[in-house]
């Protein structure tokens, strides 16, 4: 076994990262009218700059800016595309945890247009980012292109602007391989898509939701790969592009539940990225039979350290959890992280700084006991 030079690494992380104080105080001063956006902005670098000298000094090898200047992991991105605009309704996603059932809402989107991208998104955030790494590879997450159907389904579409959906599901892959071209230009080396819906659609309740929407449930899985695979046909060899499938993410809550097995031989044989961040940190994730269909060449981090709750997983435990895993997709294959984001909107999960701290270090430990 050895440590890796290029993403994913042995030791990584999803992206999001809880917002120190300073950086919410900021964001409400900014919102109450009381701090311009050069404040806001500066006080943004100021947290982005101590959490990258943070996550280097932690030992990881690739670092994010830890989505610290959006709302939202998907939508402040989505809200970006050409073509698509924000609604007054809005999109309710059930979430559930060991307490109870609550809800994400955020507003609605209606594709009114051509889809394009007219400018690169989070070019700014990316640049900061890199300027402010040393040791680690600067990592940029985004929302991969299923998220833009899943979140406002085919009726969200204007079907005088495309008559065939087809047309919509093309410009949507050229719409993302021209934002992968673009970060490529300005030497992004690791990129990664986050998609719920891969996970989602796991669960036979996420799957009868979306065939009330008049959706191809059974066969959505399908479209997404093919459409992700357009997105990312034209990456240059030096980028690596990995995906990040959860089951939701919100104030420590989730949205699904179940194993990867409906999506599997798909998934992990068909989608063209370099590696699979699945989370696996309790029963509601499923076993990790699923990995059997993982061809060689392809890494899968196994996201066995939850983010839902502070307190810290047994490094015996995780070490137990692997070599499990091992018995279906070879050791070297493997790799270790959290399960999630801390923090996939800007409220974060219950946990505190320290605890999410200490979980991204005993991440590394052990990635350096197994892999060395």
């Amino acid at each position: 076994m050895h440590r890796r030079s290029e993403p994913p690494f042995r030791a990584d992380h999803v992206g999001s990262l809880l917002r120190p104080q300073a950086l919410l105080a900021a964001r409400e001063r900014f919102a109450a009218g009381s701090l311009d956006a050069d404040g806001l902005r500066e006080a943004e670098d100021t947290a982005i700059r101590d959490v990258v000298a943070l996550q280097e000094e932690i030992g990881l090898q690739a670092a994010t800016d830890g989505e610290f200047r959006r709302t939202s992991w998907h939508m402040d991105f989505i809200y970006q595309l050409g073509g698509i605009s924000k609604t007054d309704e809005q999109i309710r996603v059930r979430m559930v945890n060991a307490e109870g059932e609550g809800a994400f809402t955020s507003a609605g989107l209606a594709i009114h247009d051509k889809v394009r991208l007219e400018h690169p998104i989070f070019a700014e955030h990316y640049k900061y980012l890199a300027s402010v790494t040393t040791t680690a590879v600067p990592k940029l997450t985004i929302p991969s292109p299923s998220m833009v159907h899943y979140r406002g389904g085919t009726a969200a579409i204007d079907r005088t602007v495309y008559p065939d959906v087809e047309e919509f599901w093309t410009d949507l892959s050229a719409a993302y391989a021209d934002e992968v071209r673009a970060l490529a230009d300005l030497g992004c080396r690791y990129l990664q898509l986050d998609d719920t819906s891969l996970a989602y659609l796991n669960d036979p309740a996420q799957r009868a939701e979306m065939t009330a929407k008049g959706e191809d449930a059974d066969h959505a899985h399908l479209r997404y790969i093919r459409q992700i695979n357009a997105a990312i046909a034209g990456r240059p060899d030096e980028m690596k592009i990995t995906t990040h499938m959860c089951r939701g993410n919100f104030r420590s809550s989730w949205a699904a539940e179940g194993g990867y097995d409906f999506v599997a031989e798909a998934l992990f044989g068909e989608l063209d990225v370099d590696g699979f961040f699945c989370e696996f940190d309790d029963e509601r994730s499923g076993g990790f039979a699923p990995l059997r269909f993982v061809p060689p060449g392809k890494q899968v981090v196994l996201g066995l350290v939850t983010t839902k709750r502070g307190e810290l997983e047994d490094a015996d435990t995780l070490k137990r959890r692997i070599d499990e895993a091992s018995k279906y997709v070879p050791l070297d294959q493997l790799c270790l992280s959290p399960q999630c984001g801390f923090s996939s909107t800007v409220e974060g999960n219950s946990l505190t700084q320290d605890e999410q701290v200490a979980k991204l270090r005993l991440i590394v430990e052990v990635a350096q006991d197994v892999w060395g």
